[in-house]
């Protein structure tokens, strides 16, 4: 059951404090362009524009040039008509040179465009928990090598990310991948491997590790299927259906590979006809609140039976000039068709490597990031963050687990380099305990933390 202290503190933290600030930040509400991302490596544009005003304004036809009353003489309307006659073929001119430039500014947008990017990035690691590396004083080496590619033509938009990482980290992989059509600027739909509409997307983190939501499959996590989005006003809505996570191996009975992107359900289990509804309300352009919602099956390959798991989450983004606030709390529960003994945790995979996570579990996290403007050298932009997250598991004996990520981004020009401290109890990725940590946990577990600083050039 839900505890009357999370419901209360829920509530204060997404919806009451939130719309205190609606009378205070009146800012129109725009139309719909695109998602919002604080990363370095997305970005957003475009839109069309009305038509000139300049047949509207074409000199001489102003009220100033109007005729005065009284009679006039046989040369002033002469004059008067040669007068009309020049503004008329001025007008004419002028709309014919505005159609022909609305005409070329059409063939420019029928035509097909491409663009591609991608990223290197490099990385320094030193883990209180790795005692030989301590030693040695860090590891720095190459941390991935990704390419982008976008393209558009007229209604549809194609978008991919694949990536190259090192063998123990999976090797190489596509991130996410689909094709967009848009039926006007506010409303599209997009098929593929598309994000998961669930609580702040894209992130809910502003750090280089992301929050303990990432670890369990429920931050920037993409799956196979479609996706509705529609923006009105001050309401945005998501509708999705993904037929399964990313399948590489199409056998009759074989487990995910974990080689991918997005932690997804892996061993005995794999995740299918997953349903997702997402609701956002805008208070200002840079200030939300809003729901989601998930539900979907649990494939059990050696029995062959079906499952469930489902979540929810409230979660709300906000901006107040240079800082931003993320919050974020939900829930996730899975109801596995396998035997009593395997009922206890379910195996996630990715990055090449699988480990164990409780059937259910409260997660809550708070992230703060103040961006300062800056002229040091080629440094522009220093954003400070202070990212929090903590895992309630509700299954009798078992040990949370907290993560924190302290630190900052630095931006020049593409260079793009984060600074963080994390530390972690009982998170496989921040501390020796890999298999059970997010699952029973240990409950002598310590506080470990890893010096990390990612550098990547962005293109």
């Amino acid at each position: 059951m839900v505890k009357l202290t999370q419901l209360t503190g829920c509530l204060v933290l997404f919806f009451i404090v939130p719309l205190t600030t609606l009378a205070q930040d009146p800012i129109p509400i725009l139309p719909d362009t695109a998602s919002g991302s604080l990363r370095p490596d997305q970005a957003a544009g475009g839109g069309q524009g009305n038509q000139s005003d300049s047949i509207r304004q074409v000199p001489g036809v102003s009220q100033a040039n109007k005729a005065a009353p009284g009679n006039r003489s046989d040369t002033a309307r002469q004059t008067d008509t040669a007068g009309r006659e020049k503004q008329a073929a001025s007008i004419k001119q002028t709309d014919t040179a505005g159609q022909a430039k609305r005409a070329d500014s059409i063939k420019q947008a029928d035509k097909p465009t491409l663009k591609i990017g991608g990223a290197l990035r490099f990385n320094y690691n030193l883990s209180s928990w790795k005692k030989e590396q301590v030693k040695r004083g860090g590891d720095f080496g190459l941390d991935m090598f990704r390419i982008n590619v976008d393209a558009s033509h007229k209604k549809l938009d194609f978008h991919a990310e694949y990536r190259f990482y090192a063998k123990a980290s999976g090797g190489s992989f596509l991130k996410d991948g689909y094709l967009t059509y848009n039926f006007n600027d506010s409303t599209n739909l997009a098929i593929g491997l598309v994000q998961n509409p669930f609580g702040n997307t894209t992130y809910n983190s502003h750090n280089w590790f992301f929050n303990l939501p990432y670890y369990l499959g429920f931050e920037d996590k993409a799956s196979m299927g479609i996706r509705f989005h529609q923006r009105s006003n001050r309401w945005v809505y998501d509708l999705a259906f993904f037929k399964s996570a990313m399948e590489l191996d199409f056998g009759d009975k074989t487990s995910i590979d974990p080689s991918r992107y997005s932690y997804d359900v892996a061993g005995r289990n794999k995740e299918v006809n997953q349903g997702n509804v997402k609701t956002e309300y805008l208070l200002s352009e840079n200030k939300r609140i809003g729901i989601s919602g998930m539900l979907g099956g649990v494939y059990n390959i050696p029995t062959g039976n079906m499952g469930s798991r489902w979540a929810a989450a409230i979660h709300t983004d906000l901006t107040f000039g240079k800082f931003n606030v993320k919050l974020q709390s939900m829930y996730y529960q899975y109801h596995l068709a396998d035997s009593a003994q395997y009922n206890q945790s379910v195996n996630l995979g990715a990055y090449g490597s699988t480990y164990d996570v409780a059937t259910k579990a409260y997660l809550h996290t708070a992230s703060v990031a103040f961006t300062q403007p800056v002229k040091i050298g080629p440094v522009s932009k220093i954003t400070f963050y202070e990212n929090y997250s903590y895992m309630d598991k509700t299954q009798q004996g078992a040990t949370d687990t907290q993560m924190n990520v302290l630190g900052m981004m630095l931006t020049a020009g593409n260079l793009v380099t984060y600074v963080d401290w994390a530390a972690g109890k009982n998170q496989p990725w921040l501390g020796p305990e890999w298999q059970n940590g997010l699952a029973a946990g240990n409950p002598d577990a310590k506080w470990h933390s890893r010096f990390n600083i990612n550098i990547g050039y962005y293109f």
